[in-house]
């Protein structure tokens, strides 16, 4: 199989959708490796790196789209990009179709197989390709919303950790998942103060036993929200609803109850966000300020470590990568796992909770593929 890897095109977007050591194994299995000239350039991972492992490098996107049979990527394909999708083309890569109708449009008229990294399961139902990246964003999520918190960025002037004799701020991280956890961690390592909120009672048990009294577990509702976010300077909003439109916990009257400057980080944001007056925004101009609160709602935050990100990425979606060259859509057939990343098969969507957010009809991912 002739596999393209494009430069990706998203603001501020430097991760690359395969490392030097991705294209050696998929050579090894006998396919081609196509890679856009400086994809990886940025990161350090340069033309002469994937050369050595065999990859053939490529001027333009445009050849690659033209010439691949499977494209890797990181980002969901811009409209430049889906334009250029064909029928029978497989497409590898971040999608997030719930809130992005235009995306799933081009995507169902390019008649390509789109299958997502962040609805790939594992055998404990997790989600092994989005796990990695929710780790980084997780991560990063305390050191952007500090940075936020500092006056000249508008934020309330508070420090994260406090010192002697003055408090550590109050971050409060709603959602208990891969992101929720590493957020807590960060934000206990710099001394704040951290209360996680979840509507898992095991979650919850979990997070009790693993960091004790460092931290404040409660069960999540609307009335704990409203009580907290008064006292609160920094929310991490880490909800995930697999594949699904994030839902919406924190609204724009909540915001007249919380102290001005303090500050929201949307990590759910790929998914539509988790607070209703969630955007978009990018690496170049990453805040905003809403009634007096600072949003931040970066929509491809690991791409600010795009070097680490790459490579723990990579990790992750390589072995899938080798199956689908090795085999094409029987991949999918022979590994359910795998068919659960299945969201767009010529023209039809195959992921329920898309098809439900974007009022589609929805076909089986089984049944597409083998009709």
């Amino acid at each position: 199989m002739i596999v393209g890897v494009p430069k990706e095109i998203k603001n501020h977007e430097y991760r690359i959708g395969l490392t030097p050591a991705g294209a050696r194994e998929l050579i090894s299995h006998g396919h081609s490796v196509l890679v856009q000239r400086d994809g990886g350039k940025a990161i350090g991972l340069t033309n002469e790196l994937y050369e050595r492992a065999g990859a053939e490098i490529v001027d333009t996107a445009e050849e690659i789209f033209k010439r691949a049979e499977m494209i890797i990527k990181v980002k969901e394909p811009q409209p430049v990009e889906y334009a250029m999708l064909r029928e029978g083309q497989l497409l590898y890569t971040y999608l997030h179709l719930a809130p992005d109708p235009a995306q799933t449009e081009g995507l169902i008229k390019s008649g390509c197989t789109a299958i997502a990294y962040e609805t790939v399961t594992d055998r404990k139902g997790g989600l092994p390709l989005l796990a990695p990246m929710s780790e980084v964003a997780g991560r990063m999520s305390i050191q952007a919303g500090a940075h936020a918190l500092e006056r000249a960025q508008g934020g309330s002037g508070v420090l994260l950790g406090g010192v002697p004799g003055v408090k550590p701020a109050e971050v409060l991280v709603i959602g208990g998942g891969v992101v929720g956890i590493n957020a807590a961690r960060m934000a206990m390592g710099l001394n704040a103060r951290v209360t996680i909120l979840d509507r898992s009672l095991d979650r919850l048990k979990y997070l009790d036993e693993l960091y004790g009294d460092k931290i404040t577990t409660l069960y999540s509702t609307i009335d704990t929200i409203e009580d907290l976010l008064p006292i609160t300077d920094l929310v991490i909003g880490a909800v995930l609803i697999p594949g699904a439109a994030a839902p919406k916990l924190v609204s724009r009257k909540h915001l007249s109850m919380m102290r001005p400057g303090s500050v929201l980080v949307d990590v759910a944001i790929d998914q539509g966000g988790c607070f209703e007056t969630s955007k978009p925004t990018t690496h170049q101009s990453p805040t905003y300020e809403v009634d007096g609160i600072i949003h931040y709602c970066v929509a491809n935050m690991p791409g600010g470590v795009a070097r680490t990100s790459t490579f723990a990425l990579t990790n992750a979606t390589l072995p899938f990568a080798v199956q689908l060259a090795n085999k094409g859509k029987q991949a999918m057939l022979d590994d359910p796992h795998l068919m659960n990343g299945l969201n767009v098969h010529k023209g039809m969507i195959t992921y329920e909770a898309v098809a439900r957010d974007l009022s589609y009809d929805y076909v089986p991912a089984a049944k597409a593929l083998t009709s």
